[in-house]
């Protein structure tokens, strides 16, 4: 079968992110710059080649010194390491609609073996005749996992930043 090379549409996709301030509410961020390498054979993703690399100083938090802050080596430490990655090893069906995508996330020079669920939203043909599939992946993380572990402890007990981070990436791909 022949293989099909996809593309993200930047326009309707999102790569963003939740974690917990102070113990009780969340702070949503996005990464503004990604790019995937996505080859299929045929229309099938179940065998799909998978690399997604995000650009870390596009983070957008809707605050700048808190941007800095995670730019910084407290955090994601941009300056030496400018990109997070993610190579898939799989996309296994569950069921019809819900899927598990595996593989190596690579963040600040750690990589770690991920599981992660996701939703297949299949195939459709937008009005100009473009084949678009939909991919949203969820999950959450672990950050200390990848070194990020800057932390500030609250007089009323707890910690000011959660270490579990909610993914929210909706990927919608362009047939090339």
């Amino acid at each position: 079968m022949a293989t099909t090379k996809w593309a993200i549409d930047p326009t309707h996709s999102t790569v963003g992110f939740k974690v917990k301030h102070m113990m009780f509410t969340n702070v949503a961020g996005k990464f503004n710059n990604y790019d995937a390498n996505i080859v299929t054979d045929g229309d099938d993703f179940t065998k799909a080649n998978i690399e997604f690399t995000a650009d870390i100083n596009s983070i957008d938090t809707n605050n700048a010194d808190r941007d800095n802050h995670l730019k910084s080596a407290d955090f994601f430490d941009a300056e030496n390491h400018p990109k997070m990655t993610f190579k898939a090893s799989s996309f296994t069906k569950v069921d019809d609609e819900n899927y598990e995508i595996a593989g190596d996330l690579s963040i600040k020079g750690v990589t770690k073996f991920v599981k992660l669920p996701a939703e297949f939203s299949g195939l459709m043909t937008d009005p100009w005749g473009n084949t678009k599939a939909g991919i949203n992946i969820s999950g959450k993380v672990n950050r200390k996992d990848w070194g990020l572990n800057w932390n500030s402890a609250l007089e009323t007990g707890g910690v000011l930043v959660g270490e579990d981070v909610k993914l929210d990436i909706e990927l919608q791909l362009v047939k090339q």
